[in-house]
């Protein structure tokens, strides 16, 4: 009887115990071990982050040449510096003639820069590049131009 006492009677039966309950010290030590997992994790995943860009670059300006060149075929030239890639982008030509757009948007680098074109370039047609993570010309690492010359 003295059990169903205990039951129906919301007190006794919530009695904290003396070991009940998290110390200090435990907290400490899980709070210790998330951050030295979140560290692991951050000095990890940062690098991929880099490459993936300097990837997402190297993809974005295949594109572009790739409508550059859809471009040159229907035109029979690149554009002009004044017309520059944004043309590919276009729904109208340089007489306002309605076309198809030769790419659907275009992207800027992963930087949030513009990417380069100047035509004619140095070693060819044009040159199409990112100025890197530094929006500067030259560089080295990430702040290195990326890039095809053509």
């Amino acid at each position: 009887m003295s059990t169903n006492a205990n039951l129906s009677d919301p007190l006794k039966a919530h009695k904290l115990r003396p070991d009940a309950g998290v110390t200090l010290v435990e907290m400490m030590v899980v709070i210790v071990i998330i951050g030295l997992i979140t560290a692991i994790v951050v000095i990890n995943v940062l690098p991929s982050q880099d490459k993936a860009r300097v990837e997402k670059a190297s993809a974005d300006i295949a594109t572009l040449q790739q409508a550059l060149e859809l471009y040159r075929l229907q035109y029979s030239r690149y554009p002009t510096i004044e017309e520059g890639i944004e043309t590919l982008a276009a729904t109208t030509d340089a007489t306002g003639k309605a076309r198809e757009p030769f790419i659907r948007s275009l992207p800027n680098d992963p930087w949030n820069h513009s990417y380069q074109y100047v035509v004619p370039g140095e070693s060819g047609a044009f040159d199409l590049y990112s100025l890197g993570a530094d929006g500067r010309p030259g560089g080295e690492g990430l702040d290195a131009d990326i890039g095809k010359k053509n």
